[in-house]
């Protein structure tokens, strides 16, 4: 009887105990820069998801929108179908992905080490910076028809276009995350014996690092945007190219397949990202 007694007894007291975790744990979700478990960021990733094609099948099944604007799931589902079946969507999406690779991979391999010197070294800021501020306000569609001019209107005009589109701005984003860099840090270094190469080598470009792969998985998803800018230069095949296509024939269905296959692998390459920066960068102040 007593032991009852005592349970009764110390039930408001747990159950304001448990009351006050759930709080905390509420809180902690909306805390900045506070860590979530893994399953809550899951479940709010696949909830996100899950609520946008349930708002679209309410739009399309619901007769909200009519399907020449606003296909439904499943005709958009069969026509993706029939797209891999035949092979068509591969052969789309592997043009356009060599022409973003081979463009934003050139750029990157320049800009870094460039903007790595003008957010460093002021001499090298002087130098570039009024030539990249410059030609980064230029807007690529208007460089077009320079471009068909001086390369032609293959593959590599379309590269042109992706370059010229992620060049200019990775190396100012980068310029500035190296010119952020905390001189304490540098100051320690020399203070510890380190020659001015050392710093350079073993304190600057390891502080730039973390910034640099954030601002390249950046100007990854930019060179997605300039996609269809570049295959609009007389292009034959391409996810840009099928996008302009099937809007001539207002084959919407078609359209939407494009933008999925696009949106779903501009996210693959974004957690790519997020993985190598996790994977080769143990220091950044991300990880921990």
């Amino acid at each position: 009887m007593s032991t009852v007694t005592e349970q009764t007894t110390q039930s408001p007291p747990v159950q304001a105990a448990r009351s006050r975790s759930r709080s905390r744990k509420l809180r902690r979700y909306f805390t900045p820069q506070e860590n979530i478990p893994r399953r809550v960021y899951l479940g709010a990733m696949v909830a996100t998801v899950v609520l946008i094609i349930l708002a679209w099948c309410v739009l399309t099944y619901g007769g909200v929108v009519n399907s020449l604007f606003l296909p439904a799931p499943d005709q958009v589902a069969r026509t993706l179908a029939v797209m891999v079946q035949d092979g068509t969507l591969w052969t789309h999406a592997s043009a356009s992905l060599m022409i973003i690779l081979i463009g934003w991979l050139t750029a990157a391999v320049v800009a870094v080490p460039l903007g790595i010197l003008m957010g460093s070294f002021r001499l090298f800021e002087a130098a570039l910076e009024p030539m990249i501020t410059f030609v980064r306000y230029l807007p690529v569609s208007a460089l077009i028809p320079l471009l068909i001019l001086y390369v032609g209107i293959g593959d590599e005009t379309r590269i042109t276009v992706i370059f010229i589109g992620t060049f200019f701005q990775l190396i100012v984003l980068v310029a500035d995350v190296a010119a952020h860099v905390a001189h304490d840090l540098l100051d320690s270094a020399y203070t510890l014996g380190a020659s001015r190469r050392r710093v350079v080598t073993h304190v600057l470009i390891p502080a730039t690092l973390p910034g640099v792969m954030d601002n390249l998985r950046i100007t990854i998803g930019w060179a997605w945007t300039y996609l269809v800018v570049a295959e609009l230069v007389a292009a034959e095949r391409g996810l840009g190219y099928l996008i302009l296509d099937s809007m001539r024939g207002l084959f919407v269905d078609r359209i939407f397949v494009g933008l999925l296959t696009i949106g779903l692998l501009g996210f693959a390459s974004d957690q790519l990202f997020k993985w190598l920066h996790h994977k080769l960068l143990p220091w950044s102040p991300k990880i921990g």
